[in-house]
């Protein structure tokens, strides 16, 4: 079981100070990576995890803060929980994401990409809320294609993107870049097994549905032509797990906990990882 620990961007901002202090520290405890969120735009009404939530939230880009914490640690992987792949185009996307994974001289290992669940942050970009998962869809296949493409370029025809004879350099630092599928519902566990690295299951759903939703997954990298055993399963976590609920995300397969830090001061948020990662060494 391995642990890294997401940071509150919607609390701390672009704080600079806050962000390296955090991010050293998450280093320092042991913990594996380092996760941040990511929202494009509000709106009036816009509801996140069954709660309105203010307006004024900030969510900074989450490839610069990834950016500026890689700068200020040594060892730490990077991680998105989860880039909205939608509302990227995947030809700027590819770009962005090789240069951060070559700064960082191959830590960008726990991206995870998503489709967005708020109407009104689709419509401001002008993407269709209907169509997002097939335009995501799609961004894989172009991403993971222009990585892979050479000098004389790639082409592609699809529903949202078109082009040919197109080279996007650099490469990331691997030949295959690792990309994990976050979400809660079946679509988001079949695009995990037919296109993804890893599942990073979130919402809140019954243990039966996450059973389902592992298993879907799991089927589908199979049916896909792709070994099911490397698809790598995440899930959400808090400081306040027990041994006992490490043990039984253990049992059903979880490879990854990603820990929540609290909505407390920043020095309360340090001491409760500075504690997990005592409790989690004895383990």
């Amino acid at each position: 079981m391995k642990f890294s620990v997401s940071y509150p961007t919607p609390i701390h901002g672009a704080d600079p100070d806050a962000l390296v202090t955090f991010a050293r520290h998450v280093e320092a405890c042991g913990f594996e990576g380092l996760y941040v969120p990511d929202h494009v735009a509000l709106y009036p009404g816009a509801r996140i995890g069954g709660s309105e939530v203010p307006t004024t939230l900030p969510f900074p880009d989450p490839l610069e803060i990834l950016t500026f914490a890689a700068a200020h640690t040594d060892r730490l992987l990077l991680g998105t929980g989860v880039l909205l792949l939608p509302y990227r185009h995947p030809i700027l996307l590819a770009k962005r994401l090789a240069t951060l994974d070559l700064l960082s001289k191959g830590r960008l290992r726990l991206l995870t990409v998503g489709v967005g669940g708020l109407p009104g942050e689709a419509a401001a970009l002008g993407v269709d809320y209907a169509t997002r998962g097939r335009r995501a869809d799609e961004a894989l296949d172009v991403l993971r294609l222009l990585w892979s493409g050479g000098p004389d370029g790639v082409e592609f025809h699809g529903e949202f993107f078109d082009f040919a004879e197109v080279c996007v350099y650099p490469k990331p630092s691997t030949a295959e870049f690792p990309l994990h599928i976050g979400g809660s519902s079946p679509a988001a566990a079949r695009r995990a097994g037919r296109r993804g690295n890893g599942y990073f299951a979130g919402g809140t759903r019954t243990p039966d549905e996450r059973a389902r939703q592992i298993t879907l997954a799991r089927a589908e990298a199979t049916a896909a032509g792709r070994d099911p055993a490397r698809l790598e399963y995440t899930r959400w976590g808090s400081t306040a797990l027990t041994p006992d609920d490490i043990a039984a995300l253990t049992a059903e397969g979880v490879d990854r906990i990603v820990v929540n830090a609290s909505l407390n001061p920043l020095d309360a948020q340090l001491d409760e990882l500075s504690a997990f990662a005592e409790l989690i060494r004895d383990i």
